[in-house]
């Protein structure tokens, strides 16, 4: 069966604070340890209620340290943000700290709004336009240690300087970021989740036209991230998504507030239109009972054919959520069952 990874946004729910959102992160990173689960990325929002994860950094360390097996990474660091030196650096002492269980994935958007953007950036270092192809390039020379001669960054070294940066991922949602990762030679993360591009169109470019020979690797590794919400029933199930449905009309306003409960949501007034945009973000949600998910992912699973398959779940009920993950696990084969 195809492997199966974590993708969480560490969602502040109605009535709590964001430090409970960061302590459920851990909790569950915890928990799917345990089921086979490959790999935990992590987010980075900044200025939004509706989450808690402006640091995706400092989560890895966080939940490296009390995990076991499980890579853990960034879903992702948004390179806009950040001095690339930086970047490396972080992520190199992260490698030495948790050797071979950490990644790096890389995202083009500031995961924010534009004051918020303009304020993270340092007041030297507010390029213009999209740069993420020039920071990404400035990254890989700090790996690589590739920086010409009378080159300003020549004699600066990225420490620590005896391992090596973590696997890197690209992130996106469109054929522009699939064909950039196939062109540098890196694995290519797709979130079909909030995507209006085409899943299948997006891991078909990306396989077809990866550069095996002088890219960043030479094995494509495509992950298709998808959110589903699994339970015992679909009755259940589908409860559980009433959430994700207010909260996704709601980002859809611009409204970015905390996860409503299930009671809040199915007591929402929705309008003939509001029901429509809710049936037309449910094509990207896949709710019900393990075997109603694996139904619906199926057809997508054979078309794309991704090398992983990675889940976000967003319920508001923090045990309901780890039960899904469980419930998928068991679903998908990993190998352990739903505790009693």
């Amino acid at each position: 069966m195809i492997p199966l990874s974590v993708l969480d946004l560490s969602v502040v729910t109605s009535g709590t604070r964001p430090a409970a959102a960061l302590r459920n992160s851990i909790d569950l990173a915890r928990h799917v340890d345990g089921l086979g689960y490959v790999r935990y990325w992590l987010a980075e929002h900044h200025n939004l209620a509706s989450v808690a994860s402006p640091a995706p950094d400092l989560m890895i360390g966080q939940i490296a340290a009390v995990t076991k097996n499980i890579r853990v990474g960034s879903g992702g660091v948004m390179l806009p943000n950040h001095a690339p030196l930086m970047v490396a650096e972080r992520f190199k002492m992260l490698e030495a700290l948790f050797p071979g269980r950490i990644d790096l994935g890389l995202g083009r958007a500031p995961g924010t709004d534009g004051a918020t953007a303009h304020a993270l950036r340092s007041r030297l270092d507010r390029r213009e336009g999209d740069d993420f192809l020039e920071r990404l390039q400035e990254l890989i020379l700090w790996e690589t240690r590739g920086f010409p001669a009378g080159h300003p960054y020549n004699n600066v070294v990225a420490m620590p300087d005896d391992v090596p940066l973590p696997p890197i991922w690209l992130l996106g949602s469109s054929d522009y970021s699939s064909e950039l990762a196939a062109q540098v030679g890196m694995g290519f993360a797709f979130a079909h989740h909030f995507a209006s591009y085409d899943a299948v169109a997006a891991m078909t470019n990306y396989h077809a036209h990866f550069k095996k020979e002088g890219g960043w690797t030479s094995t494509p590794h495509g992950i298709l991230a998808v959110a589903a919400v699994a339970a015992e029933t679909d009755a259940e199930a589908e409860k559980l998504a009433s959430s994700m449905d207010l909260n996704r009309l709601r980002r859809d306003r611009g409204q970015f507030l905390p996860l409503p409960s299930v009671e809040e949501a199915l007591a929402y007034p929705y309008t003939d239109a509001e029901r429509l945009s809710v049936a037309r973000n449910r094509e990207r949600l896949f709710v019900g009972s393990p075997a109603t998910v694996m139904t619906k992912l199926q057809p997508m699973l054979d078309a794309a054919k991704p090398d992983e398959l990675m889940i976000i779940t967003a319920v508001y009920d923090h045990d309901a959520r780890k039960k899904s993950y469980s419930l998928l696990a068991d679903a998908f084969g990993l190998g352990k069952k739903v505790a009693a």
